[in-house]
């Protein structure tokens, strides 16, 4: 009767397991996904390297900076996101950076602008980057 008490609490450890590996497949699926679309969104604005969207994390921010043609200088922004109390306006910043860079992106593949704003709903935004990347126009 030593384990009875703890019987509640695997459960939850299952659960919690579960749900982590659920996590992590959809985590792995959207980075194949975001790294084949900026992938092809690089070769349609005919970058040098598009195989850069492949980097974790920052690739399609890579691809984004360089099709928006924008200067060096908003990667302080994210080199800002690490230092503490700044990283929280750096944070903001960047945020508006990004639509920005999505922004041109869109305009450099010959797509409306404005969909980087739809970016501020979840999967609407990565829908319309792989709208952006496999259309055909």
């Amino acid at each position: 009767m030593v384990g009875y008490g703890m019987m509640p609490f695997g459960g939850l450890l299952a659960l919690f397991a579960g749900m982590m590996v659920a996590a992590i497949i959809v985590g792995i699926a959207g980075y194949i996904y975001m790294g084949f679309a900026f992938m092809a969104i690089a070769k349609k604005a005919k970058l040098k390297s598009p195989g850069l969207a492949w980097i974790p994390c920052v690739g399609p921010m890579i691809i984004a900076y360089q099709t928006s043609k924008m200067h060096w200088w908003p990667w302080l922004l994210f080199i800002g996101c690490v230092i503490p109390i700044v990283n929280i306006f750096a944070m903001i910043a960047l945020a508006v950076f990004f639509i920005i860079w999505m922004w041109k992106t869109f305009e450099a593949v010959k797509k409306p602008g404005w969909w980087a704003i739809l970016h501020l709903i979840p999967i609407v935004g990565l829908v319309m980057v792989g709208i952006a990347a496999w259309s055909k126009n």
